[in-house]
């Protein structure tokens, strides 16, 4: 009875498991998989809380193959080697004796530790089900990554937190023994950010904080008793996204000492310096953009340089970036620019290339008037010509409007010079 809340009852089949629906539904991808008994190499992305570890026990046990775990955070090449060596002895792919091996936090991994495991998941030894929070294009190599299907798990919503808090007071042998009425869950819900684990350890720290067995959850009882307990429930990663959250805030908000305290409560924390320097890489582009250009070039040489040298001196360099990025003028012209013309292409489809922007390689491409209208504007004063660059249906629209900062107001006389149509106003 020792074990958290979230542990006790955690998911033993798919009947018994909540959300995902696009996955473990009745007719999701994996589902499907798991009837026909056909399991390949997986990854699981998704945020902390989300379920990737019991689906991954789930899996297991519905298709009834041994199951072997390991930690990235605590695992190296010859503990790969050891599970590999037993997993030899089984059948080969896509057999029932064919093991699954789950590594929590594969992206924490070297490359010669994901390198170790190219020959087992190629030849069928293991059924590699890898789970992470990062992005796997970035966190796995390019080899293992091509021989693994990638799953995105969703953060939990609404009624399937509740469904988790139900579950739990009807399953859970603790909880059965007291009388517990839940009369709000506002507090309980927005403090889980849609992590499932969560949301069970603070509703057992709330329900064990109180003397009785008889209570009715509030939003006041709830906030009362976290605020009073964050360390028995704030463990170590538990705030990654709400702090890296602060963090880009801070810096779109243009105050270099909130950005330098969310800062110093990541590295502090152990937070990954890679992870740091790629939002950062993020935010240079997202909330600063063409105001200053420069921030991208500084961002992606502070990744690299972080990358190179690791802690404890990648924080002098974090720093500078940090600052460098808060004191920068803001723009997310750019990031709603590309948002305008996708949430275009949605509605629109696939429109036809006009024929004057078209290639023309061959001879009856060019007899069918492919490129024939196309002007070139270097042949043109100012190298420019007046010409639409959109498909017809489109004609006249514009995504990009420059922002309200020095360098952009330059770019929109630019633009006024030239497309006086699009940018008088």
């Amino acid at each position: 009875m020792n074990a958290p809340l979230a542990e006790r009852v955690r998911p033993k089949s798919l009947d018994e498991y909540i959300s995902q629906n696009h996955l473990v539904g009745e007719n999701g991808s994996l589902t499907l998989q798991i009837k026909k008994g056909i399991i390949p190499s997986l990854i699981f992305w998704g945020p902390p809380g989300t379920g990737k570890t019991t689906l991954a026990n789930i899996i297991a046990n519905e298709s009834q193959r041994p199951f072997y775990t390991l930690s990235a955070i605590n695992s190296g090449v010859k503990d790969i080697r050891e599970v590999i060596d037993k997993a030899k002895q089984s059948g080969g792919l896509f057999t029932s004796k064919n093991p699954i091996l789950f590594i929590d936090e594969i992206h924490r991994f070297s490359k010669s530790q994901q390198d170790s495991l190219l020959a087992a998941v190629e030849k069928g030894w293991v059924t590699l089900i890898g789970a992470t929070t990062e992005n796997p294009s970035f966190e796995v190599i390019p080899a293992l990554l091509s021989r693994c299907q990638v799953y995105v798990l969703n953060p939990f919503g609404k009624e399937d937190l509740e469904a988790l808090l139900h579950r739990a007071m009807e399953q859970d042998e603790l909880l059965r023994s007291k009388k517990i009425k839940l009369e709000e869950t506002e507090a309980l819900l927005r403090l889980s950010g849609g992590d499932g684990r969560k949301l069970l350890n603070i509703f057992e720290l709330v329900v064990h904080s109180e003397e009785t067995d008889s209570l009715t959850i509030t939003d006041a009882l709830v906030m009362g008793k976290v605020q009073k307990n964050t360390v028995l429930y704030d463990k170590t990663g538990e705030q990654h996204y709400d702090i890296i959250s602060a963090f880009i805030k801070s810096i779109r908000g243009s105050d270099p000492n909130g950005t330098v305290y969310w800062l110093a409560r990541m590295i502090e924390g152990g937070e990954d310096v890679k992870f740091i320097a790629r939002r950062m890489l993020i935010s240079a582009s997202e909330d600063i953009g063409l105001a200053n250009p420069t921030a991208l070039v500084i961002a992606n040489s502070t990744f690299q340089a972080v990358t190179t040298i690791g802690y404890p001196e990648a924080r002098i360099i974090l720093s500078q970036c940090a600052i460098y990025l808060a004191t920068s003028p803001k723009s997310n012209a750019s990031y709603a620019a590309v948002g305008k013309a996708q949430q275009a292409v949605k509605q629109t489809g696939d429109l036809s290339v006009p024929l004057a922007l078209r290639n023309a390689p061959t001879k009856l491409m060019k007899d069918l008037g492919y490129g024939e209208e196309y002007k070139y504007a270097h042949d043109y004063e100012n190298n420019f010509v007046s010409l639409e660059f959109l498909p017809d249906q489109l004609s006249g629209t514009t995504f990009y409007k420059p922002g309200n900062n020095q360098r952009e107001r330059g770019i929109k006389e630019f633009l006024k010079n030239r497309w006086k149509d699009k940018y008088d106003s």
